[in-house]
């Protein structure tokens, strides 16, 4: 889906305090910028923050960064930021296939929420649950290592399913029709038009 351009999207989310300019400078660190050791969670193509946002005001023991690529998005997520004063939620504009250079044995979860499914087999490498993101993936685990994905795309469901597997993680529940008590945007329109959420949660010793 094309991203409808806001002007001047890069000074209004740069200008936010929950903006990380410098998220290189925190790679096996972050637990110094939010002052604990509590864990911390991530969700990798945030996208207007919803679903991070609402997690964050739920959990206050728990850390969150949201990533996204784009900073149009970022721009109404700094804006429900507004006056709400969170200190256990961090935003990061950046690409995550590169995600390795940010973190290092610290994170706890990873949130994969409507990840863009790359249809075409020779954009497989760009799928969010392939096998090289997941390689990248082990590296940021602190312990444990949690993997929770929703997606209206049915294919993706299918191919994350054997991708999980293949690369060691334990399939602990899937759903066809997963109804959540926190959703993001888009899950929120493709509920309204009848559309199956399809959920997985797995985990890696």
């Amino acid at each position: 889906m094309r991203l409808k351009h806001i002007k001047n999207a890069d000074i209004i989310i740069n200008s936010s305090n929950y903006l990380v300019k410098n998220p290189k400078e925190y790679k096996g660190n972050w637990s110094k910028l939010f002052n604990n050791e509590n864990p911390i969670e991530i969700e990798i193509g945030t996208g207007k923050g919803k679903f991070i946002i609402e997690n964050a005001i739920k959990n206050p023991n728990v850390n969150y960064i949201g990533i996204e690529k784009y900073d149009t998005p970022l721009v109404n997520a700094v804006k429900m930021l507004d006056n709400l004063g969170l200190n256990n939620l961090k935003l990061i504009c950046f690409d995550a296939s590169n995600i390795d250079e940010i973190f290092d044995s610290e994170i706890d979860k990873i949130y994969l929420n409507f990840s863009d499914p790359w249809p075409k087999k020779r954009h497989e490498k760009r799928r969010l649950s392939s096998s090289l993101f997941l390689s990248k993936y082990d590296k940021l685990f602190k312990g444990e290592k949690r993997i929770q994905m929703k997606t209206d795309n049915d294919d993706l469901y299918e191919y994350s399913l054997i991708s999980f597997e293949e690369n060691g993680y334990e399939i602990v529940k899937t759903d066809t029709n997963y109804k959540d008590t926190i959703t993001t945007e888009y899950e929120d329109k493709f509920i309204k038009k009848g559309k199956n959420i399809n959920y997985i949660y797995v985990v890696k010793k």
